[in-house]
Parts: C-alpha cells; sequence; structure tokens
C-alpha cells in the first residue's frame, strides 16, 4: 500500500503525527485481537508546506523523516520550496498512484483552502488532484473542534529566569547560531533546529518548549464542518485515529 503524508505548519499535533506514521512504518498492528506486529508492503512519500519545513526543523523533527520516508521511489520526501508553484510531483495523484492521504496536522489556513477549493500549494493540490482521482483523504485539523486544547511550544527564553550572562554558552556552542541578541538573548526560531542542547547547557533552565493554551474560532470549526460534507474526506480529531481508523483493512495486512 501506499500513503502520501503531508505535512502544514502547525506545531500542534506535529510530534504524535510523526510518532503515528513511524509506528505505521515499522507495521505495528494496534489490534488486540492480533497483537503481534505486521509487516505490510507499506510505502509512505512526505509532502511538507513551505511553513511546514520551518515548523519541522524547530521542533527538531526534520531530520527524523527520513526514519519513515528513505528516499527511494515512492518513499521521497518533497517539499514545497523544491515542487515550485506547479508541484509536479502532486501529478501522482491524477495517475492514482496512492492508496490514501493523511494531511496532519492540517492548519486552519489549509483547512480554509481546501473548503472554499483553492488549490494554490503543494499540500492543497495534493488534495484537490486526490479527491478528483477519488483517493479517500483523511484530514487533521489543529483548530477544528470546540474548546481549549494545549499546544506545546518550541524552544524559547523565559526572561524572567535568564541571566543574561556575558559568557552564554547555549549561544556559544549553538551551531546554528540561532540564539542572539543582549543583555537578554532571543532565539531565531527559523535558524534553530530544535536539537535541544541549548536547554541542556543553561545552568538556570531559563530555555524551554512550554505549552499554551489555544482555542479554535468559529471560522475554523465551520470550515471543518464544510470538510466534512465533501465526498472522500474523513476527519479525523486526532492522528492516532488514523491509526485505528484503518486497523482492519488491507494496510495492516501482510
Amino acid at each position: 500500500m501506499k500513503i502520501a503524508w503531508c505535512i502544514t505548519g502547525a506545531g500542534h499535533f506535529l510530534e504524535e503525527s510523526y510518532e503515528v506514521f513511524r509506528t505505521i512504518k515499522k507495521g505495528v498492528r494496534p489490534d488486540v485481537s492480533n497483537p503481534k506486529p505486521q509487516t505490510p508492503n507499506l510505502k509512505i512519500t512526505i509532502f511538507i508546506s513551505n511553513a511546514g519545513v520551518e515548523v519541522l526543523r524547530m521542533y527538531g523533527i526534520f531530520a527524523k523523516l527520513k526514519e519513515i520516508s528513505n528516499g527511494d521511489y515512492m518513499e521521497e520526501i518533497f517539499t514545497e520550496p523544491e515542487q515550485g508553484s506547479s508541484s509536479p510531483k502532486a501529478g501522482r495523484f491524477s495517475l492514482k498512484k496512492y492508496d490514501a492521504v493523511v494531511v496532519s496536522p492540517a492548519t486552519s489556513n489549509t483547512v480554509a483552502k481546501i473548503a472554499y477549493g483553492i488549490a494554490d500549494s503543494l499540500v492543497t493540490n495534493v488534495v484537490s488532484l486526490a479527491t478528483k482521482a477519488c483517493i479517500p483523504v483523511y484530514i487533521v485539523p489543529t483548530d477544528g473542534f470546540p474548546g481549549k486544547v494545549e499546544s506545546k511550544m518550541p524552544y524559547s527564553i523565559d526572561r524572567d529566569k535568564c541571566r543574561g550572562c556575558n559568557d552564554c554558552e547555549p549561544r556559544d556552542s549553538c551551531e546554528r547560531e540561532a540564539i542572539y541578541g543582549a543583555p537578554i538573548p532571543q532565539i531565531d526560531l527559523l535558524r534553530c533546529d530544535g536539537c535541544g542542547l541549548c536547554s541542556e547547557l543553561c545552568p538556570y533552565d531559563a530555555i524551554n518548549g512550554g505549552v499554551v493554551e489555544i482555542k479554535a474560532r468559529e471560522i475554523d470549526i465551520r470550515n471543518v464542518e464544510d470538510l466534512r460534507k465533501m465526498e472522500g474526506i474523513t476527519i479525523l480529531e486526532r492522528p492516532e485515529h488514523f491509526i485505528f481508523y484503518k486497523t482492519h483493512s488491507d494496510y495492516y495486512n501482510p
């Protein structure tokens, strides 16, 4: 089986999505009636939006994607900067080379574009062509349900804990020169690769990820409801629901 995993620029659900596809790639079948690991003939291609590339690096996940997609045919990693405006590799969906598309996480911006039929990015092009080819699409929105959720943030410097040391080991040890400024430095998240070394080196525990509470806007919720009505699209509340949704399908059969 061949799955296309699309990643957009959200930190929420990002690590969970990575763990889901790493689990799927290992061939583990989460079925209590058949708990033994399976090894399906499964190939995963990853399609990443512009913002997705940046966020994956911030959270230290970009390099890990090779554990899922090793670069062989139908197991490539395609990024929007490399694909350009025409997204040529999205043409595979017109040829029905994939059995399913999973967009996880899907930002409110991506959800809105899909809901309104806009295909002007790598991920929205993939979804558009997949639905036209009757390939099932599964979408995990980050902002689509009532209530508040907690979202993990990339590394930042706590200005109340930072001592503004002249000899700042985290800053001096950062190979990407992502820490800058004085007396209280900041982290340039577009340079940061989420390695976590700075957090380990700070003796005052001033550098951490942190968690924020977010709430979906009414328009985001409406857009998700519009997606539910679209033929060929299934909305999932969490990334791991894709595993259980497909537990009894051919994805987990050798």
